[in-house]
């Protein structure tokens, strides 16, 4: 069964405020895959490991019914409270048994969620209610990351990746997945025609406050945050001293960008 890492309804709300839609770059890459792989537009789609939402409100601006699904109630809540079009609906339940018929699904994606599945189950469950010709989009972002601003980029990058590398000896072992750049993912997925692309970079904008508070929203943070309490909460109230410290301003709300690279598979039944 799915890892379940982001339940509690505090967690879930940091998760809504702070993690950011798939960036322009990722979302070209796949439309243009579709684009290619489709003469039909896709009729369904559902979102695996939605989350808050943030890549299933995407989709509902190209798709005209999509559907979010996620084990975590507290994360769908958080999804139904923001705002989205009509065609979208949400629904609670584990990745490796989605409600679906078999072969109703154009289009079956995953952002940034795939590494907490089991994947030999969530596979088998996407064949079987992904249509023939149906397709299947599972992306993450890395931990590669860099901020940008002004001529203090390479500090202030350096700044945050202390504070990054700190926090990722608290990762799940399911990281690794993501480390390696989805290849098991990718190796496990079960139609013949698919590609895995590693070297798609987005600048998402951001401010130093949205920047801690990406920084809160991760996994090892809240495993951090269960273990020791007041050196979590410091980290990041030090983190956020010294990215300002850096750029010579007092705002937390001074804008940066925020570089990630993202790691997308992509598969053609």
């Amino acid at each position: 069964m799915a890892t379940q890492m982001f339940e509690g309804r505090g967690h879930a709300a940091v998760y809504q405020k702070y993690r950011f839609a798939p960036g322009k770059e990722l979302q070209q890459t796949i439309l243009a895959y579709l684009q290619e792989k489709r003469a039909n537009p896709a009729e369904l789609v559902v979102d695996v490991g939605c989350g808050s939402g943030q890549g299933t409100r995407f989709l509902a601006e190209h798709f005209k019914k999509v559907v979010g699904t996620d084990i975590s109630e507290a994360q769908i809540q958080e999804a139904r409270e923001a705002p989205s079009p009509p065609s979208v609906s949400y629904l609670v339940c584990p990745a490796e048994e989605l409600p679906f018929e078999d072969a109703s699904v154009d289009l079956l994606t995953s952002f940034t969620a795939a590494h907490w599945f089991d994947i030999e189950k969530f596979m088998r469950e996407a064949n079987r209610v992904v249509k023939p010709g149906g397709c299947m989009v599972i992306s993450t972002y890395t931990v590669d990351m860099s901020l940008r601003y002004g001529n203090c980029s390479k500090k202030l990058t350096e700044v945050f990746r202390e504070s990054w590398d700190l926090l990722l000896k608290y990762s799940h072992n399911r990281i690794k997945l993501v480390l390696e750049d989805y290849k098991d993912i990718f190796e496990a997925l079960p139609f013949p025609d698919k590609k895995r692309i590693t070297d798609i970079f987005d600048k998402i904008p951001m401010t130093v406050a949205g920047v801690v508070g990406y920084l809160e929203s991760a996994s090892p943070y809240q495993a951090f945050m269960k273990n020791d309490p007041e050196a979590a909460k410091s980290l990041l109230q030090e983190t956020e001293k010294r990215m300002l410290e850096t750029m010579g301003v007092s705002s937390r709300e001074t804008p940066v960008e925020f570089w990630v690279r993202h790691v997308c598979v992509l598969g053609c039944k």
